[in-house]
């Protein structure tokens, strides 16, 4: 049972790692980004290449992962999204989920269609014993740097001069902008710094998730799912979601492997019943 549950840690703090960006993007920039997935599939790519044609080592691949996406998502912010703002979530959903489908069909003219492999380091692979208890080494390593991360956006947000000019800049644009705060800036920042973190996400992923094209529509859901059960409030809410459908997939494919994603889809239904506002919703 423990190694279960640690496997499922490990899993949600993936998960949260490649949907915090679409965490960001929806709940504190109220953008509904259905094309973050594509960010985290550039990230996947990004280390796949460098490790299998360069010969690049994984951890040096992992900054590179994040680097990319976020120039990418920096340059599609300020070029595509940035006008989008104040339309209709509709629009931004047509037009995300667009960039979704152009993104899987380019990948797969540039890359092909095969699954993408990675080795690992030979002191992340296997198993090591904790009080006896095996433990993977790839998943302690990933519930190591994603809490780290974690911690890390936490105080971006809650204790920078950045992140209270974001809240104040999501809250009333028009007040920003007369006090001063350079709100385009901002949004940019932000949106870049979540792609990051998807690419970054997807890096950390491909041994773990697999990578091939169709990598934004397979998990699109998922990411879907932890921000709506999550809530718009913060990080918090998402990052308690993720762990809660990290545990419950892997508890549920190792003890009822024959209901697959029905259980998820139905624990989800279950929360929203009981907190359609989500785990931790934003106060009026």
């Amino acid at each position: 049972m423990i190694p279960i549950l640690i496997d499922g840690i490990a899993y949600g703090m993936l998960l949260f790692v490649l949907a915090s960006g679409l965490a960001v993007t929806l709940g504190l920039m109220n953008f509904i980004n259905l094309a973050h997935g594509a960010f985290a599939m550039a990230g996947g790519y990004v280390t796949s290449v460098l490790m299998n044609s360069h010969g690049v080592p994984f951890l040096v691949t992992l900054p590179v992962a994040f680097v990319v996406p976020a120039l990418v998502g920096a340059v599609l912010e300020r070029t595509l999204y940035a006008p989008l703002y104040e339309r209709s979530h509709l629009d931004h959903v047509l037009f995300s989920i667009g960039l979704t489908f152009m993104a899987v069909s380019a990948t797969t003219w540039a890359m092909g269609s095969q699954q993408q492999l990675i080795s690992l380091p030979g002191w992340l692979e296997g198993r090591f014993a904790l009080f006896g208890i095996a433990i993977g080494r790839y998943r302690a390593f990933l519930i190591v740097v994603c809490a780290a991360l974690v911690v890390a956006l936490q105080l971006v947000l809650t204790r920078t001069r950045f992140g209270s000019r974001l809240r104040a800049a999501v809250d009333d644009r028009r007040v920003a902008r007369g006090l001063g705060i350079r709100v385009e800036t901002i949004f940019a920042a932000t949106f870049a710094v979540g792609s990051g973190l998807g690419g970054l996400g997807g890096a950390l992923g491909v041994p773990m998730l697999g990578l091939d094209p169709t990598f934004p529509l397979k998990y699109m859901v998922y990411f879907l799912i932890v921000v709506t059960i999550g809530g718009t409030a913060g990080l918090a809410g998402p990052f308690l979601a993720a762990l809660i459908i990290g545990v419950a997939d892997v508890a549920g494919k190792y003890y009822l492997p024959e209901l697959g994603s029905f259980l998820i889809t139905l624990l989800m239904i279950v929360l929203l019943v009981l907190r359609p506002q989500g785990l931790i919703a934003r106060a009026r």
